[in-house]
């Protein structure tokens, strides 16, 4: 099996094993609601800043797509842990408003330098 899929999987076995280990501190006294909430929507963010940081290392034998991915990589870590900072600091309803745009605006970013060196290299 891949190496990356073998590493997602895992990466996703964590973050469901952290989930259930909140979810029966939780039914024993230990948290409340808010931080389970907090600790697994959190960890999507650390995910998806993982994801960005891999993204520029990957191997791509286009000059233009290895740009992409460069931008798409800063874009995607920053918006990650712009997500999982605001679900540490920030009250629930606007780190999920906030959380989610500044998701959206990561990806927005790396569609709008994709098309943006598309058209560049359509018109040269």
């Amino acid at each position: 099996m891949n190496k990356d899929v073998v590493a997602g999987l895992g990466c996703a076995g964590g973050i469901l094993a952290m989930a259930l280990a909140a979810k029966l501190a939780q039914k024993a006294g230990m948290v409340d609601a808010d931080t389970v909430t907090r600790m697994v929507v959190g960890a999507n963010g650390i995910v998806i800043a993982w994801y960005g940081n891999l993204m520029p290392k990957a191997f791509v034998p286009n000059a233009c797509a290895r740009r992409v991915r460069r931008v798409g990589g800063w874009a995607m870590a920053l918006s990650g842990l712009l997500y999982a900072s605001l679900f540490l600091l920030a009250p629930l309803p606007v780190a999920f408003s906030v959380g989610s745009a500044a998701i959206v605006a990561g990806i927005a970013v790396t569609l709008g330098y994709a098309l943006l060196l598309h058209r560049k290299a359509d018109v040269s």
